[in-house]
């Protein structure tokens, strides 16, 4: 078996291109990193470096060893740091809007409790617009949305605003027209109203709502 400390040690003396560097990087002296890339080269029965004048350079076998050895350490680095996250205790706190998160959200929560189990998430969903001055305090995380150039924190994606209606819209055609919508504090109400108003539309609020699937609902049977 190939002892990863001992490829280690041949890895930093390679990278470095001495064995003082290399013993630097990796805080021994160098006296113990010569004595490892001896117990390693007696392990797979074969010289892994040359020492001349001009330095060090890689034997054949080391050559065909660097790459397995680079290898071998990633994937324990890999496995280390899997381990370590699976040890990560604690809750999370989001505030999501409603659409991603009944949407969008639970797919990417599934992966992250597979990868991290003893960690509790808690999820709110709704208007984000009075979440995000509870961020830090109530939230951890806000997925919100903002009108184009407004906002901070991370860009995720930009959406397009859009009108929708059920099939039998006829009763809508004369008079204000029925709008369903969420309460105060969402874009699409003001944007809605807006547009509406810039139009000379009249409308009238048909109904009001927190819950997206109501909103939804009503507007789907052309009330």
């Amino acid at each position: 078996m190939l002892d990863p400390e001992l490829l280690r040690a041949f890895v930093a003396v390679t990278d470095h291109g001495s064995f003082t560097r290399g013993a630097a990087a990796l805080n021994r002296t160098q006296s113990a990193i010569s004595m490892q890339i001896r117990r390693l080269e007696g392990a797979i029965g074969a010289a892994v470096l040359d020492r001349d004048r001009r330095g060090l350079r890689l034997t054949p076998a080391g050559e065909v060893l660097l790459g397995y050895a680079r290898r071998i350490l990633s994937v324990s680095a890999e496995a280390m740091g899997r381990l370590r996250d699976l040890q990560v205790e604690g809750t999370v706190r989001l505030g999501v809007m409603e659409d991603y998160g009944t949407r969008l959200v639970p797919p990417l929560l599934a992966g992250f409790a597979a990868a991290h189990p003893r960690i509790q998430v808690e999820m709110v969903t709704g208007l984000t617009m009075p979440m995000l001055p509870r961020l830090g305090e109530r939230f951890d995380l806000v997925l919100a949305m903002h009108a184009a150039g407004d906002g901070g924190g991370t860009f995720l994606r930009r959406e397009q605003a859009v009108w929708a209606a059920g099939r039998d819209v006829g009763a809508a055609a004369e008079g204000p027209l029925p709008l369903a919508l969420y309460p105060q504090g969402c874009l699409f109400r003001a944007w809605a109203m807006a547009a509406l108003d810039a139009a000379g539309r009249p409308w009238r609020l048909a109904f009001v709502s927190h819950s997206l699937a109501a909103v939804t609902a009503i507007a789907a049977q052309g009330l």
